[in-house]
Formats: structure tokens, C-alpha cells, sequence
């Protein structure tokens, strides 16, 4: 079998073809300052022959003016770029540096170990797969190891090699590595790493670095190379969940024959033929094709660049998102998030920034900071902000919805930045989490219930114009129309029918619609049990308001609990409200269901449960008129209900 160097001189397109299937490995090595990072990566450049001779003459010729090693060639000078490293000896910035082996290719990040410089340090480590952490055997797992260690596990590095370092200057001892082995593994214990590994070695003198170490038989182990040449990362692709941000539309020619989705795919395959889902707008349609610079291609897959065609014309534009039809993100305007502060001007609560997010650029605010996180002690602290380099909980709300799912499952679409509206500085970077139930730490402000006591000084300001005045005034009685019923049983569409047909008789009448109650006030509530009655609660609320106003108010909601409903009932005044059952099997409303959302639910891609698959409905025991939607059209339910109304006094004759 031909070797490399006899491959480029026999066949250069050959090797250039196996040069570019190679796999990636991203890696960063971090750790307290002079652990010896800089001096590791010189060392593995140096050893698998990946620098030039220029470049190793003028690190021969700085290591006399600048070197800390003696008469010995300092190889951190390799990565120390900066004038400011060169002379403080330490690493300031993110040095990123490239080799390969006949097995892999390599980028690092030399990421600083100051503590000031812990920005540098998440920004290095945001695109890695591993995380090599130096311990310097004098001295053991310091609280800058503990740090480093907690940021690449939170930005989902779960592979970490311990590289023990600077074992020379402990005599290769095999209890000393024993030692810091243990307490390292006791404190990894707490993080979400699932492959820790450790390595005793010596970057200066380079035991174990490239080549076995002969001072050190008691290790059995690979030497680091070999193991970051042989780490399995295949399986940390994600070619699950389809992700396809789209970052520009492209069109030619003068009519609409040529209408292209550019973009790259950060996760997930897409294929020819796949049906597909726009966000934030649902609609549906399937891929027509998909083109590279290479030309038309049957798949793609992170990261590759593509454009898809599609078999429909839709509405869609940067910031978009198309995604599996069976397998959805979260689409929401409020979520929480693990956030690292990287500007010197403090967050501040409440204050309006822009997020980042894939190719979504949208106002953003941080409405709570839930707690601050000590990275050394792993400890939980109650802060009013975060400084520079601090990392802690948020609570954000966005002006357009996100379409993202938790950075755990997917770094892609769970990442983000923060920005300044005015300067465009980026002032910090988050990771979104997956909100589960039972979580310790404050609630988030959008669920949270102000205790009467903090109500007890607060009173309710009176109009000096009546409810009788205004109602006089519009020649109506105001009252409120509630519309209960399974989904897609006839409600909205019988709201809007009955307040048509009361506008066209003179009276004034609106609509409080689900839906868009879901869309604007109500838009930070999910469909768990307590938001769902925190919805009810506030379409009460509104309709109790356009009451006093002298409106006659219209609210269709599912609303599936009665004891919710009875609570819009006190709300609004039972004198003034008017219960009306949209009464329809639930076979009646799928069948009805043209947006799929009972497929949907049934295929259990609806969070939370979806009412009449698996959430429960209470039909109310005696509605205040009942209408048989089954059979009924929206016509015929309208006449039923302005027929009622009359009835009982609540319209009066025009």
C-alpha cells in the first residue's frame, strides 16, 4: 500500500480525495494558567511534523529572546501569537491551530486559562467535540480546572481527557497521578460528562505526548495522540432532527421560475422528495430538489451548504426554518437559558437587546435572572445581574418566536448570542435549556402568581362613568358569550357567524378568539394544566373589562376544565355570563381538522397533551344553551344562540 509522501508524488488527486474524506475532530485544550497548554499543542505540532522549517527556526529564535525552557525550543511560542503572550508568557486570545495524521484532521483551540479571560474560553469551546483539561502534577486540580471543567460541560463538550502534566517535575510518580486522578473524578461525578480520560505526560519533555512514554511503564494506556486519532465522535451528529435555517431566498429570471431556500443544514438529512414544514407559518410542502455549487445532489447533511426547491410557492424568508413535518421544534417566545456574560457592561434585567439565533435576528428581553452560578464551587447564588465573564439562569422573552430546541439535544438551534441594539458588540452567548417540571430555582415571571400580600396596597380605581351609562349610551346590555367545546367543534367559527349577525342588527359585539389570545396576551403560556388556566383567567379578565364598557363580549376557547370556567364565571359576573356547549363527537372535529393536529397529537408530537387525544375535556353539566354541532351548521348554531339571547332577556328588540 502506498504511503502518503508516495501517494503525492504518484497520484496528488488521489490523496487530495482521502485527504478530504478525513473526519474532523474539533478539540480545545484549556486549564489553569501555565499548565503547559500552549507548550502541549507546540509539542504535537512539533512531534507529527506539521510545522515548516521556517516556522521552527524562528521559534528557535524566539525561544532565546522570550523562552521559558531553558536551552530547549519553547514550543508555546508556536501558538503564544500575540505580542502581549509572547511577553507575559501566558495565553490572552483564542489561538486556533490546524494538523492532520494519515487518520484525522485537527483543529484546537489554545483557549486562556485566566480567569478574566473566561469569555475566550466559552467561545473557543462552543464549536468543539472534545476538551483536553492540563493538570500541572505540582499542583493538583485547581479551581480554574473546576471552572473550565463546568464550562465545557455546559456548552455539551461530554468528552474530556484529563492531560496530568509536567510529570517530569514529580519524578513520573505513579501516586501523584493516582491522587489527582481520584479528585478529579470525584468532581466530574457532578458534570453531565459521560467519558472522562486521563493521560499522564510531560509537553515539555514529550512522554506520552505523540510517542509512548519509556519513564513512565506503570501507564498502559495510548499515548494523547493516538487517542484523539481514534476517539469515536460519529455519534454525536445529530442526523436526527431536521434543521434548515434558511439564510437567503434566491430567485431568477424575470417571472417566478427559479425560487431557491439557501441555507446550511446544521442537523438532520434532508432528501428529494421529503415532505417538509415552514416555521413559524405551518405550512406544508415537499422537496422538488436540492442544488450545491457541485450541482444537483439526492441528500444533504450538516454542515452542508445547499438550496432547496420546493413543489409549492411559500412565504418564506430569512430567519425561517424548514423542518420534518413528524418531527417539530419548540416554537416559543419565552424559554430560559444558561447565559455566559461576555461584556464588561453588566445584564441587566428588563433592558431590550437583540438575540442572534441561527439566522433569526429579533428584540429580546431578559425578563428574570433566576441565579448566578459559582463555576468553582458549583453552588447556586441569588444576583441582581451578571458581570463580565459571571454565568448564570435566565428567564427571555423574544418579540418573534424562536424555533429551537434545548442546546443538550441540539447545539445548532439550543444556541444564541445577545447583542447591543446600538453598538452591535456581542455582549453575551446562551444555551437554551429543557424546561422540565419540578425544577428548583425561582419560577419564571411569566408564571408567576403574586401572593395576596404583596396585592394588600394596591386598590381598584373607579370610573366616574358608570357600566349602566355606557351601556345606555350604546342602547345594549353587556354580557359575555362563552363558547366551550373540543377542538375544532364550530366555536370560532360560530363566534365570528354570532357576532356578524349581531353587528348587522346594531348592537356592538367582539370577539376574544383563542387563538389570537394565544398570539398576544396569552403568548407566553404553554399548554400545560396551570397556563391553560391562566388563559382562561385572562380572557376572563379581558371580557370582564370590555363588559364594563358596555361591549357585548364573544370568547372562544376550548377551555376543558370546569372548574376553569366557573372561575371565568365569578370573574365576569354570573348575571353576565352566558355558557354555550359546542357539543360534536370527538371523531366529528378530526374529521374536520384540516391542519392535522389531531394526526399530530395522536403521533404524541403535541407537548403537554392535546384535548379530546390525551388531555381530558369536562362538557359542562348544564350549559346555558347547548348546541348540537354535529349536525348543526354555523348558520343554524348562530339562530340558535341570537334566539336564546332574546329569550332570556339579554338582547333587546331593535
Amino acid at each position: 500500500m502506498l504511503t502518503e509522501t508516495d501517494l503525492i508524488e504518484k497520484d496528488i488527486e488521489e490523496y487530495l480525495d482521502r485527504y478530504r474524506r478525513r473526519e474532523l475532530l474539533r478539540f480545545l485544550t484549556c486549564g489553569s494558567v501555565d499548565d503547559g497548554k500552549s507548550t502541549l499543542i507546540g509539542r504535537l505540532l512539533h512531534d507529527s511534523q506539521m510545522i515548516y522549517e521556517d516556522q521552527l527556526a524562528a521559534v528557535k529564535r524566539d525561544s532565546v529572546k522570550h523562552g521559558t525552557t531553558g536551552d530547549e525550543i519553547d514550543f508555546a511560542l508556536l501558538t503564544d501569537g500575540l505580542k502581549a503572550e509572547r511577553e507575559q508568557g501566558i495565553t490572552i486570545d483564542v489561538a486556533y491551530r490546524y494538523f492532520s495524521t494519515a487518520k484525522r484532521k485537527f483543529i484546537i483551540a489554545d483557549t486562556p486559562g485566566h480567569e478574566q479571560y473566561t469569555r475566550n474560553m466559552a467561545t473557543g469551546a462552543s464549536t468543539c467535540d472534545l476538551a483536553v483539561i492540563l493538570v500541572d502534577a505540582r499542583n493538583g486540580v485547581l479551581s480554574q480546572t473546576r471552572r473550565h471543567s463546568f464550562i465545557a460541560s455546559l456548552l455539551g463538550i461530554t468528552r474530556i481527557v484529563v492531560a496530568i502534566n509536567k510529570m517530569d517535575l514529580v519524578g513520573y510518580a505513579q501516586d501523584v497521578y493516582e491522587k489527582i486522578r481520584a479528585e478529579y473524578a470525584d468532581f466530574a461525578a457532578k458534570l453531565q460528562t459521560r467519558d472522562v480520560h486521563f493521560i499522564p505526560l510531560s509537553a515539555l519533555k514529550g512522554d506520552n505526548v505523540v510517542d509512548p512514554s519509556t519513564n513512565m511503564p506503570w501507564y498502559r494506556g495510548a499515548p494523547l495522540l493516538d487517542y484523539l486519532e481514534n476517539v469515536h465522535i460519529a455519534g454525536d451528529r445529530n442526523l436526527i432532527d431536521l434543521r434548515f435555517p434558511v439564510q437567503y431566498v434566491l430567485r431568477t429570471g424575470t417571472g417566478a421560475e427559479f425560487r431557491g431556500y439557501c441555507g446550511t443544514v446544521v442537523s438532520g438529512v434532508i432528501r428529494a422528495g421529503d415532505e417538509i414544514m415552514a416555521l413559524p407559518s405551518g405550512r406544508r410542502s415537499h422537496v422538488r430538489s436540492l442544488l450545491s455549487y457541485d450541482g444537483e445532489l439526492g441528500e444533504a447533511f450538516p454542515p452542508m451548504a445547499v438550496t432547496v426547491m420546493l413543489t409549492d410557492e411559500l412565504d418564506i424568508s430569512r430567519g425561517d426554518m424548514l423542518v420534518h413535518v413528524n418531527n417539530l421544534p419548540r416554537v416559543e417566545h419565552t424559554f430560559e437559558a444558561m447565559m455566559v456574560w461576555m461584556n464588561e457592561q453588566p445584564l441587566e434585567t428588563g433592558r431590550p437587546y437583540l438575540i442572534k439565533h441561527t439566522t433569526l435576528t429579533t428584540e429580546a428581553t431578559v425578563t428574570d435572572l433566576r441565579y448566578r452560578m459559582n463555576v468553582n464551587t458549583l453552588h447556586r447564588e441569588q444576583a441582581d445581574g451578571l458581570e463580565l465573564n459571571e454565568i448564570g439562569r435566565v428567564c427571555l422573552e423574544t418579540t418573534r418566536p424562536l424555533h429551537h430546541d434545548p442546546y443538550a439535544k441540539n447545539r445548532a438551534t439550543g444556541a444564541f448570542v445577545i447583542i447591543d441594539r446600538i453598538t452591535n458588540a456581542t455582549l453575551g452567548a446562551g444555551m437554551i435549556l429543557d424546561r422540565g417540571p419540578g425544577e428548583p430555582g425561582k419560577p419564571s415571571p411569566a408564571r408567576r402568581r403574586i401572593p395576596a400580600e404583596a396585592r394588600a396596597d394596591v386598590f381598584p380605581r373607579r370610573s366616574r362613568i358608570t357600566t349602566e351609562q355606557r351601556a345606555a349610551r350604546l342602547n345594549q346590555r353587556p354580557f359575555t358569550v362563552w363558547l366551550t367545546g373540543l377542538p375544532k367543534s364550530g366555536k370560532s367559527s360560530i363566534a365570528f357567524g354570532l357576532e356578524e349577525q349581531l353587528f348587522a342588527q346594531g348592537f356592538t359585539a367582539h370577539v376574544l378568539d383563542g387563538a389570537n389570545l394565544r398570539l398576544g396576551i396569552a403568548r407566553d403560556l404553554d399548554f400545560s394544566g396551570p397556563d391553560r388556566a391562566e388563559n382562561v383567567r385572562r380572557a376572563a379578565e379581558v371580557a370582564r373589562l370590555c363588559n364594563d364598557l358596555g361591549l357585548i363580549t364573544i370568547a372562544a376557547l376550548v377551555s376543558p376544565r370546569t372548574a376553569d370556567r366557573a372561575a371565568a364565571r365569578e370573574i365576569i359576573g354570573a348575571e353576565r355570563f352566558v355558557e354555550v356547549h359546542c357539543d360534536a363527537p370527538v371523531e366529528t372535529c378530526e374529521a374536520r381538522d384540516e391542519d392535522g393536529l389531531y394526526a399530530r397529537a395522536r403521533a404524541g408530537e403535541v407537548p403537554h397533551g392535546f384535548t379530546g387525544v390525551d388531555a381530558p375535556y369536562e362538557p359542562p353539566p348544564s350549559p346555558t344553551i347547548a348546541l348540537d354541532t354535529a349536525h348543526q351548521d354555523v348558520t343554524e348554531s348562530v339562530q340558535v344562540v341570537m334566539d336564546a339571547l332574546r329569550q332570556r332577556g339579554f338582547l333587546a328588540a331593535r
